[in-house]
């Protein structure tokens, strides 16, 4: 073949590699363009309010203080997010609260707020004067003159004012100003308890004095931030990884000699035994889940139950791949000792294999970790259960973001942890 033969064979090979990549390229481009727009992305970017995601972001770092006026009887209440537990007692409030017949509450950059026995009036540096009168007829807003600013929303029953300083809500019944604050408040002491206010020197000095033992049981059984049973729910949802994750292993070690083609010769014996492995794995752990909670009701257990039926496929499947890979010569030097069959597999196969074992299931056991969160959350146990009530609530953000804190910590943690042992055990040292 001459050398202009072969010069256009190639040019014809790179022309035809080119066009099949420009033509794949092009699938892919033409995929992504339908999904953009069968997804409704469009719309949703139309739609999209950032105002509401910067209000979330805040909330997860920061925390707000409520002062509410009940319109009918003039009874105002200050409390931390709004919650009875955060309530402070009658008669009291923030230096930035005034009682009286007249409530005094003053936001940030000059913002004012006044509950008076008939009228509620916001003064807006910048704006002026908003008044309204709550009553049985519905809410009659005075706004200055102009157009009203999209941060204001007024109608007959409601007016809602939010600007940087602050929110003031006004219905026929109520009316309601918070305030926001940097930090997690009440986060280590409720203000029922004598160390709230107190800065950490202060406490430090009361724990040296012999009060320590007290100082512990006011931050363990903190009512909004229930310390002690976020605690409880971690170890709930490592637990129910820990058996899940054990108990698959357990079950799933004798079941893969069954479905391994040179220890067991009987090919139905094997069919089967592959085909459960199929069954159970090939449904994902949250179905397994829902089933199970179905069955035994709500529970860690439950969700013990569910990684270990989800991983016992898994691991059957992994650990007689291994097992069809081991060294025959291992185990034809112990069956030449005399060694019975169930010796044979202790001490040829197994040693084997171990570093296989233990490191597919440490490292499922680290990511069921994380899968028993979300299964925690429909079982019913579990720091995802917590999680799930902060969300659903909408209403302390902050709380949202300390569960996911924990969470990410605890994964942390537990990688870290199944890292240093797959090193001691399989490795024999621990760097």
């Amino acid at each position: 073949m001459s050398d202009a033969t072969q010069l256009i064979e190639a040019r014809s090979l790179f022309r035809r590699k080119r066009l099949t990549a420009a033509a794949f390229l092009t699938m892919i481009s033409g995929y992504l363009v339908y999904i953009f727009f069968a997804f409704g992305v469009p719309e949703m970017i139309r739609t999209a309010d950032t105002r509401n995601a910067q209000i979330l972001v805040s909330d997860s770092y920061s925390y707000k203080t409520h002062v509410a006026r009940d319109n009918r009887t003039g009874e105002v209440e200050v409390a931390i997010e709004g919650e009875r537990k955060g309530r402070y007692e009658a008669g009291t409030a923030p230096s930035w609260v005034t009682l009286g017949d007249t409530t005094r509450i003053e936001l940030s950059d000059g913002h004012v707020v006044l509950f008076g026995p008939e009228e509620v009036a916001y003064d807006i540096p910048g704006y002026g004067l908003v008044t309204a009168r709550p009553g049985r007829s519905g809410v009659r807003a005075t706004l200055p003159s102009g157009d009203v600013p999209e941060w204001i929303n007024a109608s007959k029953n409601r007016l809602a004012i939010t600007t940087d300083a602050g929110r003031l809500t006004i219905t026929r019944n109520r009316s309601e100003v918070f305030r926001y604050f940097t930090g997690w408040e009440l986060f280590f002491f409720t203000l029922d308890s004598p160390y709230h206010g107190m800065d950490a020197t202060e406490v430090f000095r009361h724990a040296a004095s012999g009060e320590a033992s007290a100082i512990w049981r006011d931050f363990w059984t903190n009512k909004m931030w229930r310390h002690a049973d976020v605690v409880w729910a971690i170890f709930e949802t490592i637990l129910m990884a820990f058996l899940g994750t054990v108990g698959a292993a357990m079950i799933a070690l004798p079941l893969a000699f069954l479905a391994a083609r040179n220890f067991t010769p009987l090919g139905s014996a094997r069919f089967l035994a592959r085909r459960l492995f199929d069954f159970v794995r090939g449904v994902d752990g949250l179905i397994w889940t829902v089933v199970l909670s179905r069955a035994f009701g709500p529970g860690p257990l439950t969700g013990a139950l569910a990684i270990l039926v989800t991983d016992s496929g898994t691991f059957g499947k992994i650990f007689s791949e291994a097992l069809e890979n081991v060294d025959e010569k291992q185990i034809e030097g112990i069956r030449s000792t005399g060694a019975r069959p169930m010796q044979r597999y202790r001490f040829g196969v197994i040693p084997q294999i171990t570093p296989i074992l233990l490191s597919q299931i440490l490292y499922y056991l680290e990511s069921n970790v994380r899968s028993a969160t979300i299964i925690g959350a429909i079982t019913g146990g579990g720091i995802g259960l917590l999680l799930t009530q902060a969300i659903i609530t909408q209403k302390d953000w902050e709380e949202v973001t300390y569960y996911i804190v924990l969470i990410v910590l605890m994964v942390m943690l537990m990688d870290t942890l199944s890292g240093w042992l797959r090193r001691r055990l399989i490795h024999g040292r621990p760097e």
